[in-house]
């Protein structure tokens, strides 16, 4: 629920203004650099904690802002970037474009993905892939092992965890667990990147009808986090 310091002040009709009515949607950022850095820092605060808080003169008022955050980019102003006989880009305007996303907010994101080039046989191809049916189907089953979980918590999915519910649910194989310690020593993830590297570990676990967590689960975990350490390392 919205809350502010000020009742005088909080009329119902404000909240609507401050997207209240977008609480639990999407917020899909296309060109993700193309943003100004200040803008793209503004949403390291609700990102971590859920809500906006805004100061005024009248008070300070907080607002919900439980939302998804996705986001695509290309990896250089031209596209092509790290193929070195495409890429039309100098070094400065590959370091410039990218330094837009700062470490602490590439820290907030679970999960990067680099999309591969399609070639025109894969274009070309009649083949089909998993149905949007099928993958449906597998989230709700996973979405239903979660709700089970979390049925004497506050909390519905295995992404709303903080530490103590990490602690709680996420049981870590002895071999997964030396994965981490070996990844954390090579790409020297911070914390918050472990906890979400634990939180997403889990959720694999789970479409994999396990109940511990191990290594294969906590790599393919890992290797959404190597992805920012390949571009600003």
């Amino acid at each position: 629920m919205p809350k502010c310091t000020n009742k005088t002040c909080c009329r119902p009709l404000n909240f609507l203004f401050y997207g209240s009515t977008s609480l639990s949607g999407v917020l899909f950022l296309d060109e993700m650099p193309e943003f100004s850095r200040r803008s793209l820092e503004i949403l390291r605060q609700p990102l971590e904690d859920k809500v906006i808080r805004i100061a005024r003169t009248t008070g300070t008022y907080e607002f919900p802002a439980n939302f998804m955050l996705c986001a695509a980019m290309n990896p250089c102003p031209c596209g092509f970037y790290p193929d070195m006989n495409q890429c039309r880009c100098t070094a400065g305007e590959v370091a410039h474009y990218l330094g837009k996303i700062s470490q602490p907010l590439l820290d907030r994101i679970d999960l990067c993905a680099e999309a591969a080039p399609v070639d025109f046989s894969q274009i070309s191809s009649k083949k089909t892939g998993e149905s949007s049916c099928d993958i449906r189907k597998r989230v709700e089953t996973v979405r239903e092992i979660q709700k089970l979980r979390f049925s004497g918590e506050s909390i519905r999915f295995n992404g709303e965890m903080g530490k103590n519910h990490i602690d709680k649910y996420c049981y870590v194989s002895e071999s997964a667990q030396k994965l981490l310690e070996r990844a954390f020593k090579k790409i020297r993830f911070s914390a918050r990147s472990y906890h979400r590297i634990l939180k997403v570990a889990r959720t694999i676990a789970d479409m994999d009808g396990s109940e511990k967590i191990e290594s294969r689960h906590a790599g393919e975990a890992i290797s959404y986090r190597a992805f920012d350490k390949k571009y600003w390392s």
